[in-house]
């Protein structure tokens, strides 16, 4: 039998954690590699996640050919034991469902994923532009961040307690990992 790497998915809110939770598991995890969402165009994806999640976030309207290319040209190479996705759908995408192994998601309180947000995305930026950003998540972004608490998080295998330490919560993940590897 050939091997292959065992994929898995870490999802989180935007501000959740799932880029440093990936970031580090990659550090960690002898032979692997991460794939980061976020670092891909997708032909056709939705120009307004708002709307998009308004009309009932189908993941599936997203066109992951770039991401999906990438992780099967990943499997093939041979010292590789580990794909760590950054990765916001868990198992509803169709196309994508077929790779992963394993979904994991941070649930991270919408208050923490919000500051830590804040802190990442506006440190030399001027008042108002927080003020604008605070008003658009007020406005619509928020339904956003529950639409994935009620698709990503029920979609997927292992809850991981986003106010734990990025530490605690790696040790988690990769004692995780290994045994639903072993079976």
């Amino acid at each position: 039998m050939k091997h292959q790497p065992y994929i898995f998915a870490v999802s989180a809110v935007s501000g959740g954690g799932k880029t440093t939770m990936t970031n580090r598991l990659s550090e960690l995890m002898k032979n692997s590699k991460a794939l980061y969402f976020d670092d891909y165009e997708f032909e056709g994806e939705p120009e307004d996640i708002c709307k998009w999640v308004e009309d009932g976030s189908d993941s599936n309207q997203w066109n992951l050919l770039p991401l999906i290319r990438d992780i099967q040209s990943l499997m093939n190479e041979p010292e590789l034991d580990y794909i760590i996705l950054d990765y916001p759908f868990a198992y509803s995408h169709n196309e994508m469902s077929n790779y992963i192994n394993l979904s994991i998601f941070v649930d991270t309180p919408l208050d923490i994923a919000m500051a830590r947000r804040i802190l990442r995305d506006y440190t030399e930026h001027n008042i108002e532009e927080i003020k604008n950003d605070m008003m658009n998540y007020i406005n619509s972004g928020r339904l956003a961040y529950l639409g994935m608490l009620q698709t990503t998080k029920p979609n997927s295998d292992i809850i991981i307690d986003g106010t734990l330490g990025l530490e605690e919560s790696v040790k988690r993940i990769i004692k995780s990992v290994e045994e639903r590897r072993a079976f």
